[in-house]
């Protein structure tokens, strides 16, 4: 990828974490004000689309979740394909430390939340929710810092991002799937082989792509299996090869795509998933197993999974440092890795029920309190490492 491609997408990505955080803050704002019925009342009003006797009947918040979200997983399918057939991800060399590092800042997390609630299956259920890294989150503290950080360190966070976002995929495809309906799910195949000849037969035009598309993700939906894997599978299909003269199909919705995504989907998802009710809430409810578990896996279980994969990888030959980046600096990113926040809050609501007894609250308390103190972590110890690098304005 073009550097300037790669500052593009850093700077979008940046913005929309900083809108992330004022439209998260919002939201906790206003579930803990005189608003918060309304509120309560807004998400879970009830959004049907029918037609004759089939109808698709959701809260506006899982028509968020499900579908808005769809989107979101698009537009990830779109920057995974691009990524690994030509940029940085397409060269070995480039994948092996952000590839080793994402897998440890999903083992470790997911340990240390099981650790704690192993003895209660249904908090258990929630042992992927500290795996996640929020890279527009994470970006926008570095965006904070400013334009001392280094762009190699920059690059590596997106791409052990985009690793995560991969092993979030396969997750959710495996663990969070309910009961299977086989006619939603052979609908689903024929859909799928429908994409495949297009493919093949080399048709670049996007829009019978996503004609079939929506058909996937209503059959995904009705299938059990969850319905934003549907837009990563129709990603996968779309030609990223134009025909002589014609723009890329695949970047030419990525690049509509992103802003969509960035500043209107995922600060929805946000203000929707974020209204935390503070009111009772202390250290004992703090200290208990699910939040716990949350916090240690996106504060403890990164910093080691991630630092220590890529420590030993580093010293057994097996990847090397990325230029400007030393030993702290890399820490410091393993710290900013356990802000969870988007999609820690997205698995959450896959693996917990949204009802009073179900663990959801304690779940999103974790989210945001683990997610905090690694974000204020991860940019205290990196806005001081910077200063101390040779190019750093503070030297000169």
């Amino acid at each position: 990828m073009p550097i300037k491609s790669i500052q593009d997408f850093l700077k979008l990505e940046a913005s929309s974490g900083i809108i992330l955080m004022v439209t998260a803050i919002f939201a906790m704002i206003v579930a803990n004000s005189p608003w918060s019925v309304y509120y309560d009342m807004l998400l879970n009003i009830p959004v049907v689309i029918a037609v004759g006797s089939f109808e698709i009947a959701k809260p506006l918040l899982l028509w968020i979740n499900d579908g808005l979200m769809a989107l979101f997983f698009f537009l990830v399918g779109l920057e995974l394909k691009r990524e690994f057939l030509e940029g940085d991800l397409s060269e070995p060399g480039q994948i092996t430390l952000p590839a080793i590092g994402a897998i440890g800042g999903m083992l470790v997390p997911a340990l240390c939340y099981a650790m704690l609630n192993y003895d209660n299956p249904v908090a258990l259920n929630g042992w992927a929710i500290p795996t996640a890294t929020d890279i527009a989150f994470a970006l926008g503290i570095l965006a904070i810092i400013g334009s001392k950080v280094p762009l190699q360190l920059k690059v590596f966070l997106t791409s052990l991002a985009i690793f995560d976002d991969l092993g979030a995929i396969i997750v959710i495809a495996f663990f969070y799937t309910e009961q299977l309906s086989l006619l939603s799910l052979s609908i689903s195949a024929v859909m799928l082989t429908l994409l495949f000849m297009l493919n093949r037969k080399g048709v670049t035009d996007t829009a019978p792509y996503i004609f079939i598309g929506i058909i996937l993700w209503v059959a995904v939906l009705k299938s059990g299996v969850h319905a934003t894997l549907a837009g990563v599978i129709l990603a996968l299909f779309i030609p990223i090869k134009g025909k002589e003269g014609e723009p890329s199909p695949l970047k030419s919705l990525e690049h509509n795509l992103h802003a969509l995504v960035a500043f209107i989907i995922l600060p929805i998802f946000a203000f929707a998933n974020a209204g935390i009710n503070f009111s009772g809430v202390g250290l004992e409810q703090i200290i208990s197993p699910v939040p716990l578990g949350i916090i240690l896996g996106l504060v403890v279980g990164k910093q080691i999974g991630v630092f220590g994969f890529c420590f030993i990888a580093i010293k057994l030959g097996m990847a090397k440092l990325p230029d400007n980046v030393n030993w702290t600096l890399l820490y410091g990113v393993a710290m900013l890795c356990g802000v969870g926040f988007t999609m820690s809050l997205f698995v959450g609501s896959l693996a917990f029920e949204q009802d009073a007894t179900s663990p959801l609250f304690q779940d999103r308390l974790g989210i945001v309190v683990g997610s905090l103190i690694s974000g204020i972590s991860g940019y205290l110890l990196i806005n001081s490492a910077v200063k101390h690098l040779p190019n750093s304005p503070e030297k000169k």
